[in-house]
């Protein structure tokens, strides 16, 4: 399947109504454009992050220092994307 046919499936699964800036908690990913692998590869059964994965890892740690109203729990950069939970704790 190429990255145009995903693009055009991929629908959002985000409520309509839902006030997405309230308390709580937030699985969020993020994808290169095309799903260019750009933050490193997996080796074995590892993930060996790259400068560009490395910048990810570290700007996603310093979001809760310089931002009170988040606090960060588990995450994982891939290859091309990024897994990552986050609690809006107003």
């Amino acid at each position: 399947m190429s990255a145009n046919t995903r693009e055009l499936r991929r629908c959002s699964i985000r409520l309509k109504e839902y006030d997405y800036s309230q308390s709580g908690s937030y699985f969020v990913t993020v994808c290169t454009h095309h799903w260019v692998h750009m933050f490193g590869e997996v080796k074995g059964k590892n993930m060996v992050l790259n400068e560009a994965g490395d910048i990810v890892k570290t700007e996603w740690e310093k979001s809760a220092a310089i931002r009170n109203e988040i606090e960060l729990d588990a995450f994982v950069v891939m290859p091309n994307h990024f897994h990552g939970i986050v609690f809006i704790v107003k």
